[in-house]
């Protein structure tokens, strides 16, 4: 379930967001499940 998730996500980031290393994936995904979990509380 998460690696679908997070492969999901990183297929957004290739083609939306332009991340081109793993390092730029690493980033934009922690980025995004920081927001998730603000949001959540």
């Amino acid at each position: 379930m998460f690696e679908q998730t997070f492969k999901n996500i990183d297929d957004i980031l290739h083609k939306e967001a332009g991340c081109s290393s793993e390092l730029g994936y690493t980033e934009q995904t922690s980025w995004m499940l920081f927001l998730k979990y603000q949001d959540d509380l």
